[in-house]
C-alpha cells in the first residue's frame, strides 16, 4: 500500500475548529489565567463541549470517537495556543479517561465514562509519589483489601486535575501484596473524589501550566469498594506502563503545538522588527534560526503522526512513543530559546506570550517520563545490551 501524509477531512476540521476555538476562548484569557494561576471550570466544560473529552471513546459510552490522530491534533492545537489548556485536555483523557476505558470492566466504564466525556468530572491518574518518580515500581502507597473493602494509605503528588472542583475520580496506583517472586504487587484503584480518608491539596507556585490543576493527595484509611479495582489484581504495573505510553504521545503534542506557537510568534516579530534598516529576519544568522525551527517541527510532526497511526491501528507503539516524546518536547525547547532570543528583551516580559510558552515548555522534559529514561527505554528497544541503565 502506497504511504498517504494527506490528513482526512475529519481531521482537517478537528485542527480549524480547535484552532478557532484556541484563538477566540483560551488566547484572550491564557495570560490573565496564568498571572492568577486560575484553574477554568468554564473552558473545561467549553472544551468539553466541542467533544475534547474522550476523544478514542466510543459513542456508546458518551466519548466523541475522533480517533488517536485527531485527539493529539486537538491537544497540538491548544498547546499553540496555551499549554495549561492543552495540558487539562491531555491528562484527562490519556491519564484519566485512558485507564478506565481500556482496563475497566462494564459496569465501571457506563459509571463513569458519560460524566466523564461530557466534562461534569475529570479523571487523574494517581502514580507519582514523593519518594517513587522515575521509579514509579518503588510505590510507597499500601492498599489492603478487609472483607468488601480497600483501606488505603499513602500520598501522591504532582498529579493533574486532582484537585479541583471537577474532579471525580483518580485511578491510584497502590501495592496490594507480594508477588510470587517476592516482588511488589502493584494493582490500580479507582477512588472516587469524596471517597472517606481522601484528602486533596491544590499545588500553588508552579513555574509552568499555571492555569493548569495539581495537587497532592493524602490517602490515610481511605476506604473504597472491592469492586473498584481496576482490571485484576497485580495488573497495575503492566497498566502504568500502557497509560504512559499514551499519555506520552499527548506531551509529544504539547511538544509539537508549543514549537509551533513560538516558531509563528517568533518568524511574526522578527519580519516586524526593524534595526539597522532592516528586519532583523533578513540576518543570517537569524534566519538561519527559523530554518531549524522550521525544519525540527516538520521531523516532529511526522514522528509523532506515525506513532499514532500505529497506536490508532492497534500495533505496537510504545517505542514510537518515546521517541515522539524525547524529540518533540526537545524540539520545543530548542524553538523556544530560539525564540525569546529573537524577541529580545521583550522576550523576557510577560506582556509577550512567548515569555509563557518558554516556562511551559520545561515540564515536557520531565513529565510522563524524562529525558534520561526515556533514552534507557529506547536503548533498550533498540537492542542494546545489558539494562542500559
Amino acid at each position: 500500500m502506497a504511504l498517504n501524509f494527506d490528513l482526512t477531512e475529519e481531521q482537517n476540521l478537528t485542527r480549524q475548529a480547535v484552532r478557532d476555538f484556541a484563538e477566540k476562548e483560551i488566547a484572550p484569557i491564557a495570560q490573565e489565567l496564568d498571572e492568577r494561576e486560575e484553574f477554568s471550570i468554564e473552558l473545561t466544560r467549553k472544551m468539553a463541549e466541542i467533544g475534547l473529552l474522550g476523544c478514542f471513546v466510543s459513542e456508546k459510552y458518551g466519548g466523541s470517537n475522533i480517533g488517536y490522530i485527531s485527539y493529539i491534533i486537538a491537544v497540538e492545537e491548544l498547546a499553540r495556543v496555551d499549554g495549561s489548556q492543552a495540558a487539562t485536555i491531555a491528562a484527562a483523557n490519556s491519564l484519566g479517561i485512558g485507564p478506565i476505558y481500556y482496563f475497566g470492566n462494564e459496569k465501571q466504564k457506563k459509571e463513569w465514562l458519560p460524566n466523564l466525556c461530557s466534562g461534569q468530572i475529570l479523571a487523574a491518574f494517581g502514580l507519582t509519589e514523593p519518594e517513587a518518580g522515575s521509579d514509579a515500581g518503588s510505590s510507597q502507597t499500601r492498599a489492603e483489601l478487609k472483607g468488601d473493602h480497600w483501606v488505603i494509605n499513602g500520598k501522591k503528588i504532582f498529579i493533574t486535575n486532582s484537585a479541583c472542583s471537577l474532579t471525580g475520580i483518580i485511578a491510584m496506583q497502590a501495592v496490594t501484596g507480594l508477588r510470587g517472586d517476592g516482588k511488589l504487587e502493584l494493582s490500580c484503584l479507582l477512588v472516587p473524589a469524596d471517597a472517606p480518608g481522601l484528602m486533596a491539596r491544590e499545588m500553588k507556585g508552579k513555574m509552568m501550566w499555571r492555569a493548569s490543576n495539581t495537587g497532592e493527595l493524602f490517602l490515610d484509611d481511605c476506604i473504597v469498594p472491592k469492586e473498584n479495582l481496576l482490571g485484576k489484581r497485580g495488573d497495575g504495573f503492566h497498566q502504568m506502563l500502557s497509560t504512559l505510553d499514551r499519555g506520552r504521545l499527548s506531551i509529544a503534542a504539547m511538544g509539537l503545538g508549543g514549537s509551533q506557537g513560538a516558531f509563528e510568534l517568533a518568524l511574526k516579530y522578527s519580519n516586524s522588527r526593524i534595526q539597522f534598516g532592516q528586519p532583523i529576519s533578513s540576518f543570517q544568522v537569524n534566519a538561519f534560526k527559523l530554518a531549524d525551527m522550521a525544519l525540527e517541527i516538520e521531523l516532529a510532526r511526522n514522528l509523532l503522526y506515525k506513532a499514532c497511526w500505529l497506536a490508532e491501528n492497534e500495533r505496537p507503539f510504545s517505542q514510537e512513543a518515546a521517541m515522539a516524546k524525547l524529540y518533540c518536547s526537545e524540539v520545543m525547547h530548542r524553538c523556544v530559546h530560539h525564540a525569546v532570543q529573537l524577541h529580545g528583551g521583550y522576550g523576557l516580559m510577560k506582556d509577550f506570550k512567548v515569555e509563557r510558552l518558554y516556562r511551559d515548555q520545561r515540564l515536557l522534559e520531565i513529565g510522563e517520563g524524562t529525558s534520561e529514561v526515556l533514552r534507557i527505554i529506547i536503548a533498550r528497544g533498540i537492542g542494546v545490551a545489558g539494562r542500559a541503565m
